[in-house]
């Protein structure tokens, strides 16, 4: 089944003919959808005070605070879709992964993955290990009615990075280190991240998303010929583990201008765009039977309100003859950000499309 195809599934009815899951599928539109990378979080006073206290993994595991954090950017925004509140490190933690988010730093682990022996720790994960996820998948779509949810995890090239440094890097010394070193234990750890992550991305759609977006933060630290070699394999199978599904799969990269052709190529319906690259250079460059999503460079959230229509105005031209766009940012949402400049762009985008 493709993304063209009306699925089954209560999941599905209320949310099916919604404008965000319209323009995935490349079909008319009554106005551009806008959802906001890291909408759900860091921005929002609201979100600071049901967050106070608990640690980021700890709010991830509870599926009333999961629905709450999830909803409020959307009562807010007023976007075209909610997108699940939670952290690409999630499903590593539920398999017995020993790591944690540190504030101002993001997820360190504490026993590097960098050996064959340390693939033993990397097992499948089951629906089992994150019924919180399910819980809180289902009370969402109770809550959003005809507003789509979209579902997300890491892709396995970030995971993998993560796992192999220890942590955030600039350079991912470690990383190449073993990709060039060792490529068959590097196609070995990407496929079985490629089976959590399929695992994962499984239970949100059964649960009730109507979408998925599968996040390559790191990727664009690759150039083509690494990312086709090394990369795609495992990220291809992600996308054909979920097609079963019908839900559109929207695939996500920084810095990979480069390599957007790629990211299409290994299966995605929808390619998010960050704002290096025009979103009508970034379909040449996809080419055609994909939407695009993008591809607003976030630091201009803190411009005054003209230059922020006038950027706006920028990326709904070069979108203007797209087969299929969604509105958003080139990159999450920065936690400084003026919350109402958010709710404006979602406006002026909405008033500027409708048609």
């Amino acid at each position: 089944m493709s993304a063209n195809d009306r699925p089954t599934g209560q999941q599905q009815t209320g949310t099916y003919d919604s404008a965000f899951l319209r323009a995935c599928r490349r079909e008319p539109v009554p106005h551009t959808p806008v959802w906001f990378m890291r909408q759900a979080g860091r921005s929002l006073p609201e979100y600071h005070k049901v967050r106070k206290g608990i640690a980021m993994l700890d709010s991830c595991t509870r599926p009333e605070l999961v629905t709450e954090i999830t909803l409020q950017p959307v009562r807010r925004h007023h976007v075209d879709a909610a997108v699940y509140y939670s952290d690409i490190v999630v499903p590593l933690k539920a398999i017995g992964i020993d790591l944690d988010i540190k504030p101002g730093v993001g997820p360190v682990i504490e026993n590097p993955i960098r050996t064959r022996a340390d693939l033993d720790r990397l097992r499948p994960l089951e629906p089992g290990d994150v019924t919180y996820v399910t819980e809180a998948v289902r009370m969402l779509v109770q809550e959003l009615g005809s507003t789509p949810l979209i579902g997300f995890a890491g892709a396995p090239f970030t995971l993998a990075s993560y796992l192999v440094e220890g942590g955030p890097s600039r350079n991912h010394e470690h990383t190449k280190a073993l990709m060039y070193g060792d490529p068959q234990l590097w196609a070995d750890l990407l496929d079985r991240l490629a089976v959590i992550t399929s695992a994962f991305l499984d239970v949100q759609i059964e649960a009730g998303a109507s979408a998925v977006q599968l996040f390559d933060s790191w990727v664009g630290a690759l150039a083509p010929a690494d990312y086709r070699r090394s990369v795609l394999p495992a990220s291809a199978k992600v996308f054909e583990s979920v097609a079963h599904h019908g839900v559109p799969r929207i695939h996500f990269g920084v810095g990979t201008g480069e390599l957007l052709g790629l990211l299409g190529e290994a299966g995605a319906d929808v390619v998010g765009v960050d704002w290096r690259v025009p979103l009508d250079e970034a379909a040449r460059r996809v080419g055609p039977g994909k939407a695009l999503q993008g591809n607003f460079d976030p630091a201009v959230l803190f411009a005054p309100r003209e230059a922020v229509e006038a950027k706006a105005r920028e990326v709904l031209d070069a979108a203007a003859g797209l087969e299929g766009h969604i509105f958003n940012l080139g990159h999450g949402v920065p936690p400084t950000t003026d919350p109402d400049a958010l709710t404006h762009l979602a406006e002026y985008v909405h008033t500027q499309t409708a048609r």
